[in-house]
C-alpha cells in the first residue's frame, strides 16, 4: 500500500445510528485525546490534512468517515479520557463505541494508538482488555517514536508487548511515527492485509 490516491471526507455520525449503510472494509483509529491520532492517519494515508490535527484535546466528538481509494473507509473516533468533556458525555460515547464496536459488520481492525513516550495508563489498558475480551481483531500502534532515542523506543515496545502478555493475548505491535515515517509502510501494510481479508467479525 502507498499514498491514497483519493481520499475523502463522507461524514460525522454523532452516533451509532448515524454510520453510513455497511458497504466497504471499515478500519478505525482509536486513542486517548492528544495520542496523535490525526498525524498518524494523515501519515497513513499520505495526506498532510486529511484529519485536522489539533492542539486542543478532545475536539473530535463524532465518528468521522473517510473513503480511501474506493475501496475502504477509515473511521476516526473521538479520543478518550479527556478531563473536560464532562462525565454524562463521556459515558455517552463509551456507550457508542462498544456498540459500534460489537455491532458493526464491516468493521475489520480496530487500531489502537498508544503515546510510545509514556506507559500504557489505565484507561489504554482497559480498552485494550475490552478488545480483547469482546473478541475485537486489533493491533496496537505506538505513536510519536520520533521523540525516543533507540533505547527508550525498544523499552517502549517491550512495555506494550508486556501489557498484551499479561492479558493472555497476541496482537501486533507497531513502533510509529507521522514524522519521520517510521513504522507507517507496516501499519499501511497491515490495514491492507485486512481490507483485503473477507472476514467480517459479526
Amino acid at each position: 500500500m502507498i499514498d491514497a490516491k483519493t481520499a475523502e471526507f463522507v461524514l460525522s455520525a454523532p452516533g451509532f445510528e448515524h454510520c453510513p449503510p455497511e458497504s466497504l472494509p471499515e478500519i478505525c483509529f482509536a486513542g486517548r485525546s492528544n495520542v496523535g491520532k490525526s498525524s498518524l492517519i494523515n501519515a497513513v494515508v499520505g495526506r498532510k490534512k486529511l484529519v485536522k490535527t489539533s492542539n486542543t484535546p478532545g475536539k473530535t466528538r463524532a465518528m468521522n468517515y473517510f473513503r480511501i481509494d474506493d475501496s475502504w473507509l477509515l473511521v476516526d473516533l473521538p479520543g478518550y479520557g479527556f478531563a473536560k468533556v464532562s462525565k454524562s458525555e463521556r459515558e455517552r460515547w463509551d456507550n457508542e463505541a462498544r456498540n459500534f464496536f460489537r455491532n458493526r459488520g464491516t468493521l475489520r481492525l480496530i487500531i489502537s494508538c498508544i503515546d510510545a513516550r509514556h506507559d500504557p495508563t489505565e484507561l489504554d489498558e482497559n480498552f485494550v482488555m475490552w478488545l480483547a475480551q469482546n473478541e475485537r481483531p486489533f493491533a496496537i500502534v505506538l505513536t510519536k517514536a520520533d521523540k525516543l532515542s533507540a533505547n527508550h523506543k525498544f523499552a517502549a515496545k517491550k512495555r506494550a508487548e508486556r501489557m498484551i502478555k499479561k492479558m493472555n493475548i497476541e496482537v501486533p505491535v507497531i513502533l510509529s511515527s507521522s514524522e519521520s515515517k517510521e513504522g507507517i509502510q507496516e501499519v499501511r501494510e497491515l490495514v491492507q492485509d485486512f481490507v483485503n481479508d473477507n472476514y467480517i467479525i459479526r
